[in-house]
């Protein structure tokens, strides 16, 4: 479990496919304090630590994981959000985040009002999906690339939110411009209450 208050900016290293899989090796801050088997959230999905090194880390997506998220258009050089999992004794700040991501969305427009960035996304809106919870809601939780945020002015397939000084300087936020693809996963909690709306 993760809050979707990213921790930094990791730098891709290296890119290898085996079969479906993809394996990718990073480097950030804190890769002396990591351990094998130990879930980080990348771009908001949760992988595994399968390999180690002084300076990097190695993670491996799966075909599905490909096929749902941005991590195989990831280049050598690219930045990645990354959050380890949760501490139970530590405060949520953002909110409950699962590490799985839903879907992929365009940003289909970056505005800077005020000092803050304003970034619009775009996603394929599925009736069935809505039903499940899979869409948003004004003042609701989505989770962009690993980050928590609050939705603005959302419609039916697209939703707008406001990057802080800080978060676009911290994070991948600086890299997205219009035609970027980005993983979101929607409200777990939204999830819930869709489906017990359809059972009860």
């Amino acid at each position: 479990m993760f809050s979707g208050i990213v921790e930094e900016a990791a730098k891709v290293v290296a890119l290898r496919k085996e079969q479906g899989n993809l394996h990718l090796t990073l480097s950030c801050s804190f890769v002396n304090e990591l351990k094998i088997d130990q879930s980080i959230a990348h771009n908001g999905v949760c992988l595994t630590v399968v390999e180690m090194t002084d300076t990097t880390y190695t993670v491996t997506a799966i075909q599905e994981t490909l096929d749902r998220t941005n991590l195989g258009l990831l280049k050598v050089g690219d930045e990645v959000n990354v959050e380890r999992s949760m501490k139970m004794e530590g405060r949520l700040d953002g909110h409950i985040v699962q590490g799985h991501v839903d879907m992929t969305a365009t940003c289909i427009e970056k505005q800077q009002v005020d000092g803050s960035h304003y970034f619009t996304f775009q996603y394929a809106f599925d009736k069935e999906k809505a039903r499940h919870g899979y869409l948003t809601v004004d003042k609701g939780s989505v989770t962009v690339n690993g980050v928590s945020l609050t939705v603005c002015n959302p419609t039916k397939d697209t939703f707008q939110v406001a990057i802080i000084p800080y978060t676009y300087e911290h994070t991948n936020f600086h890299q997205i411009e219009k035609g970027t693809v980005v993983n979101i996963e929607f409200d777990i909690i939204g999830k819930y209450v869709a489906r017990i709306s359809q059972l009860v």
